[in-house]
């Protein structure tokens, strides 16, 4: 009885423990350049909130979200919010340039096309955005597109902006799934 007692604490405390660990975790770091060659690293940019959308051109939904990104860009630029689309286009600056070009997008785009970001995130398919928190941490992944320039997405975006570092988030996630 007492040895039974002992392994339903055992697996009770493990499964206190996995709980604790589902909730957000730091973000990878990684480094990649943008259009004009400049490096950009991720860690550089704690203490803001982040959006890392790893998209490809070749994909419609990725083509679908992008003027949403683009207002939400034109929406909070200039505060401690930074849009980093990551491009995983095999074929890098020859495709991605003319489509931010065509799609007149002014969010930086950075260029990834031995997939390491992707690869490091454990993305699978596109696109795929990650929100990251003035800490550091990802507290939302989505799959797929998303309006992000919904009242509901800019208002999720808007309390991490509030919050200081190192707060621990209240509530739900940031965004609708």
């Amino acid at each position: 009885m007492a040895l039974a007692a002992t392994a339903m604490g055992v697996a009770a405390a493990c499964g206190l423990f996995l709980l604790q660990e589902r909730g957000p975790k730091v973000a990878p770091d990684f480094a990649a350049p943008d259009l004009a060659g400049q490096a950009v690293r991720l860690s550089a940019l704690r203490g803001q909130v982040v959006l890392v959308n790893l998209w490809t051109t070749w994909c419609p939904p990725c083509r679908e979200e992008m003027p949403s990104m683009e207002r939400l860009w034109e929406q909070l630029r200039g505060r401690d919010f930074k849009l980093l689309a990551v491009s995983q286009d095999e074929d890098g600056r020859r495709v991605v340039e003319p489509f931010v070009q065509e799609m007149r997008l002014s969010f930086p785009v950075l260029l990834d096309p031995e997939h390491q970001v992707g690869d490091r995130y454990g993305v699978w398919g596109y696109p795929e955005t990650f929100v990251i928190d003035r800490s550091g941490r990802i507290v939302e992944r989505v799959i797929g597109p998303r309006d992000w320039a919904s009242p509901a997405s800019i208002a999720a975006l808007e309390r991490l902006l509030a919050e200081r570092e190192g707060a621990t988030p209240h509530g739900a996630p940031p965004g609708p799934s």
